[in-house]
């Protein structure tokens, strides 16, 4: 998301279909990306992701789970799922 962001102009430039991949079994997929190592807060980019999703309507399916694997390590703080 982040990077296809930062390519487009700004988040509100994509569609959900910009940044989503459809895997074997139709497992559906997005990367939310950061900023570049040692420059801002990884925790920026998982946020700004999950708000985009959530303004494209991408919980709005019938979904049977949704998996967030974070990285453990952000240093910014102030990040909790």
């Amino acid at each position: 998301v982040m990077h296809l962001a930062a390519e487009a102009g700004s988040v509100e430039d994509l569609e959900l279909d910009d940044v989503l991949s459809v895997g074997f079994g139709g497992v559906k997929c997005v990367e939310s990306g950061g900023p570049e190592p040692g420059v801002g807060c990884a925790g920026r980019g998982v946020i700004t992701a999950i708000n985009f999703l959530e303004e494209e309507g991408a919980y709005d399916e019938d979904l049977d789970f949704v998996f967030y694997d974070v990285l453990g390590d952000v240093v910014c703080g102030g990040f909790a799922m």
